[in-house]
């Protein structure tokens, strides 16, 4: 019993880029933006990429930051932020997660520049227009440390953050009957004390690890609720304007399907 309550750790430890699962889940995009809320899909299947949104002159404007966390993301971030002056940014996060050391690694840098997040889709209406933030987005698995990295944390009503055991991406498919060996419980105990020491570093409760360990990688993900999201430390502010001032943050207003694809790899 105890190897399977460490094994099941692996799903947080091991995660990244090879899809595992397909979900069908019912997004809400606001009305007119069925094609945006489709090309974000696919985006957040894909390598994590970095964007600067400039909304000037009312608002200093933001970073977006949307897809899983790859081996090649930390650097991908550095070659973004050099020459740009990002201290104090926002990052607006729409991810489906991705590698455990890796999402360590990028978290630290963002808590070095003082960085506040929250999560959305960032919405460009044509030349000219000002930027919004759609609420409607995801951040699950690993984002939700990347969350966690921010200075300042705000989630909105709309936002989905879900987490759940993710296993490793070879026995995936069939966790339960799947054979784990001695190196691998040692990878476990490993990077169980990388993830706890950052959760504790960025100021997050326990009880994140323990809301996500409770669901194996056969169930749906758990989606934190507003009582969750402070027990665990992910909120620390109610107010949009703490971390996006002066931007449009809008509201769903119209229902699509979509499908969502949850990833997972053994590093």
């Amino acid at each position: 019993m105890k190897l399977l309550k460490s094994l099941n750790l692996r799903g947080w430890l091991l995660v990244g880029t090879v899809a595992c699962g397909v979900v069908l889940a019912s997004a809400v995009a606001t009305s007119g933006s069925s094609a945006r809320a489709g090309a974000s899909l696919e985006e957040r299947k894909l390598p994590m990429k970095f964007s600067w949104v400039a909304c000037e002159p009312n608002c200093r404007g933001w970073v977006s930051a949307v897809g899983i966390i790859t081996a090649d993301t930390p650097k991908d971030f550095d070659d973004f932020a050099r020459g740009r002056q990002l201290g104090g940014a926002t990052v607006v996060l729409d991810s489906s997660g991705g590698s455990v050391n890796d999402a360590i690694t990028l978290g630290r840098r963002f808590r070095t520049l003082g960085l506040l997040t929250t999560v959305g889709i960032t919405q460009k209406s044509g030349q000219g227009a000002r930027p919004a933030v759609a609420s409607e987005a995801y951040c699950e698995s690993m984002c939700v440390f990347l969350l966690l990295a921010g200075k300042k944390r705000y989630v909105p009503e709309a936002a989905h953050v879900r987490v759940h055991q993710i296993w490793m991406g070879d026995r995936a498919d069939d966790a339960k009957a799947a054979s784990y060996t001695a190196q691998d419980l040692m990878i476990v105990e490993r990077d169980i004390g990388r993830l706890a020491k950052y959760t504790f570093d960025m100021g997050g409760a326990g009880d994140l690890l323990s809301l996500a360990l409770n669901v194996p990688p056969w169930e749906d993900l758990h989606e934190l609720d507003p009582a969750e999201l402070k027990l665990t430390n992910l909120v620390t502010t109610d107010l949009v304007a703490d971390v996006l001032p002066h931007v449009d943050v809008t509201a769903p207003a119209v229902t699509i399907w979509a499908v969502r694809v949850i990833c997972c790899r053994s590093r």
